[in-house]
């Protein structure tokens, strides 16, 4: 599913601040360089592609993103979740692992009180994740079992 306008605008600005931080750049140095790069002074009153050109000199300068990485919940039957999903990922065709699992998790929990199920395993509650736990077991048992 392509990102809106409004979802790309938001990820630019964001990687732009964690330019600004990692740059270690004040507000008066970040608003002069984004101005000479741009022609604004605000990100919030660049294109997408005035957006682009200003990480682009910050990445010369110095910038480099990371992928962002997720602190471990503090939810055992969450990292168990995780941990099983992790061993059954090499075997999906799904370009997008996260929201694969997040479909899995929402039909193993629907419901009549939730028709919909729960939308990803950080909402589930210890019952719920039981049962996706297990699911998920038999499903690492069921492709393994196919490589040998």
């Amino acid at each position: 599913m392509p990102a809106t306008e409004m979802e790309q605008r938001q990820v630019r600005y964001a990687k732009l601040q964690i330019a600004r931080k990692q740059l270690g750049l004040d507000d008066d140095t970040y608003r002069d360089k984004l101005e000479l790069l741009t022609g604004h002074r605000s990100a919030r009153e660049c294109s997408i592609a005035e957006m682009d050109r200003a990480l682009d000199g910050f990445r010369r300068d110095g910038f480099k993103a990371t992928k962002g990485v997720r602190a471990p919940s503090a939810k055992a039957h969450v990292r168990k979740i995780y941990a099983v999903w992790k061993d059954i990922e090499p075997y999906l065709k799904a370009p997008d692992k996260t929201a694969a699992l997040r479909t899995f998790v929402s039909r193993q929990t629907k419901s009549r009180a939730l028709p919909d199920g729960v939308s990803a395993p950080e909402f589930l509650n210890a019952e719920q994740a039981n049962k996706v736990i297990e699911a998920l077991k038999d499903w690492r048992r069921r492709v393994e079992g196919d490589r040998s």
